[in-house]
């Protein structure tokens, strides 16, 4: 599924892609004097790195016109070129198959570097240097792997030098999928890496041409083909003669200088016996030479392969973070473990099961069932897109279908059971926060109970011991799932109508905080890249918030309900202070109750206050935090987030 900019940009390069590795493929047989070995080599480079291979093709090595090919790529820098696309075609296609391979066994980066080089170098020396490129060089296979075995070292060193950090940070970095095969941005960052690798393999690839360690650009005029008409005339050709053409190396003694014989007469393929140009090539290139080459390509090498280790988890593999996309700024080192990873990750459009406009709201009475004298509520966790705001969705964790979940609301005394469903990717449990309950029914995972695997259940059942002003929500990675939304309100009535404060109105306020950056929903930490950037009341920002409607005389009954993760919330009622008469579920005496107009809601803390309606007109519920009450930094009509209107008339 297309969920970043990045992957509409990366299906519009893969079309180019695509249609360039289309045009190079006909024309290279229809229209170039080329090699089959470079036909290929040109054809899998430009598949790979899409208008880049094609922009290369172009440049160095398509015939202008018929019967000038051998001129237009006698230039070192096209020969150059042609000997870097047959290294890169083989180098890059084993690179790539090791890499699908390790993701899908789940081998560590580290591990899979490694492999990533033995595999390229391997494809690169044994199938398209010394296999494919047999017959132009002549001698046996053995002997072909022995000649090529030092060029491929030295361009393969230089290749993987420039991919291996490309791949580890951004394989390694906010965008895990990039370690999954199945997503678009693998092949993305595997087609970036590509056009490093080729670049940086091209100076030493242009030496090696010129001193004759390896092959450049050729042409080939196969007998029967049209090329052999278009051939220029060569003063030792004779009619029906197969003319094959120079490489960069040839040219350093002459045109024909590798196909000479022992006369030093510059012969025909058809009498050479060689049905490409070439043969074995003699370098002028000395030992040092070749030597300080080689040193320098490997310190390339270990500086890309090692170099990543000192930024990036290297340990991890792609199994291990799955397709988990970090928040932007989060701090991702060396020793940042794979599960930090996934529980700070972008909640996936991907498992949305259903949306909902800005018009449904959440905490609606949840119905139950009678069973045996038992109340039996049902409540089944599931990924929803949630709108907070006009244009503003979030994708939410959410019990049944809304955020805040459901309001459970019960009788001191009551006997009851919870049948809880797990339908999202995350393992939960369910905590009933402040209640005596019997250990078993307390929910902490691995505690006193396993977690509720993905499409598990779980029941929990107990009696209602308590009154007040309660709530639940997950007790297994409760700083991802109930960041994004689990949780809800759970009130109990005592068993006494006397011993409830009561009031003209009564409204619960739910408090979150939501991070929602590049389109993407993140659980809200304190930490690095955790930030909230949106603060919702019942999972609603202001000015999207209810409006209470009241009369100058009434009084409103507040349940402050911390249900947020990470931040301590100062609510604040305008208009006048407001009573304090219960703290945490517990009803406080009429002595022990005290007049406030700011209570500090911090996370699992819940205050019940009553506010008297003494003047008319609108007056507001807020956190006293500025940036709260602002939506992504942004104040709307006034305000944002966490703020609601008492209109009193």
């Amino acid at each position: 599924m297309l969920i970043l900019p990045i992957d509409y940009f990366l299906l519009a390069w893969f079309a180019l892609a695509t249609a360039s590795t289309l045009y190079v493929g006909i024309d290279q047989y229809r229209n170039n004097p080329e090699p089959v070995v470079m036909k290929w080599g040109f054809i899998l480079v430009t598949l790979y790195t899409g208008p880049i291979g094609l922009l290369l093709y172009v440049l160095a090595d398509k015939e202008p016109r018929p019967g000038e090919h051998e001129a237009f790529i006698k230039p070192l820098s096209r020969q150059g070129v042609g000997s870097t696309i047959h290294c890169v075609a083989g180098d890059a296609t084993g690179i790539i198959l090791a890499a699908v391979i390790t993701s899908i066994l789940g081998l560590p980066m580290w591990i899979d570097l490694i492999v990533e080089y033995i595999t390229g170098f391997a494809v690169g020396l044994f199938i398209f240097q010394a296999l494919f490129m047999r017959s132009t060089m002549g001698g046996t296979y053995l002997e072909n792997v022995r000649r090529s075995f030092v060029p491929e070292f030295i361009s393969m060193n230089f290749v993987m030098a420039a991919m291996s950090p490309i791949m580890a940070f951004l394989m390694m970095g906010r965008d895990m999928r990039a370690m999954d095969p199945t997503q678009l941005v693998f092949w993305g960052v595997m087609s970036l890496a590509i056009i490093a690798g080729y670049a940086l393999a091209y100076p030493a690839n242009v030496w090696m041409v010129a001193r004759m360690l390896k092959h450049g650009l050729m042409t080939e005029r196969k007998p029967g083909t049209k090329f052999v008409a278009e051939a220029p005339a060569k003063d030792n050709a004779e009619p029906g003669d197969a003319y094959v053409g120079h490489d960069m190396a040839a040219m350093r003694g002459g045109e024909m200088k590798a196909m000479q014989g022992e006369g030093g007469e510059a012969k025909p393929a058809a009498e050479s016996g060689a049905e490409q140009h070439g043969g074995p090539m003699k370098t002028d290139a000395t030992k040092p030479q070749i030597f300080a080459l080689g040193i320098v390509s490997l310190t390339a090498l270990a500086a890309g392969m090692i170099a990543p280790a000192n930024w990036v988890n290297m340990r991890l593999a792609s199994r291990d973070v799955g397709d988990s996309i970090m928040p932007p700024g989060m701090i991702v080192e060396r020793d940042t473990p794979a599960g930090a990873m996934r529980d700070m990750a972008a909640a996936s459009p991907n498992d949305v099961s259903a949306s909902y406009g800005l018009a449904v709201r959440g905490d609606r009475p949840l119905g139950f069932r009678m069973e045996n004298g038992v109340k039996v509520f049902d409540l089944t966790a599931s990924v929803i897109g949630w709108t907070i705001l006009p244009g503003v969705p979030v994708v939410a964790y959410a019990y049944n279908g809304q955020v805040p979940g459901p309001r459970i609301h019960i009788r001191e005394g009551d006997r009851v059971r919870i049948d809880v469903h797990n339908h999202l990717p995350d393992i939960t449990s369910v905590h009933w926060h402040g209640l005596i309950v019997p250990n078993q029914m307390d929910g902490p995972a691995y505690v006193t109970q396993a977690p509720i695997q993905p499409g598990g259940s779980y029941s929990y059942a107990f009696t209602a011991l308590q009154h007040g002003t309660y709530f639940y929500h997950p007790h297994a990675i409760p700083d991802r799932t109930q960041a994004l939304g689990l949780y809800g309100a759970l009130i109990i009535d005592p068993a006494d109508p006397a011993a409830e404060v009561h009031a003209d109105h009564e409204y619960v306020i739910q408090l979150q905080e939501w991070l929602l950056r590049e389109g993407l929903t993140f659980p809200a930490m304190p930490m690095e890249g955790g930030f909230a950037n949106y603060f919702t009341i019942n999972g609603k920002a202001y000015p999207a918030t209810e409006t209470i409607p009241m009369r100058v005389g009434e009084t409103l009954k507040v349940r402050f309900i911390g249900t947020n993760n990470g931040m301590v919330h100062p609510m604040h009622i305008h208009g006048g202070p407001f009573q304090v008469v219960a703290v945490d579920g517990e009803t406080l005496a009429p002595a022990q109750r005290y007049m406030a107009d700011t209570v500090l809601v911090g996370p699992g803390q819940r205050y019940d206050v009553v506010w008297l309606a003494r003047r008319p007109g609108k007056w507001l519920i807020h956190c006293h935090i500025p940036h709260h009450t602002a939506n992504n930094n942004v104040e709307t009509n006034g305000g944002g987030g966490l703020m609601a209107v008492i209109d009193v008339r």
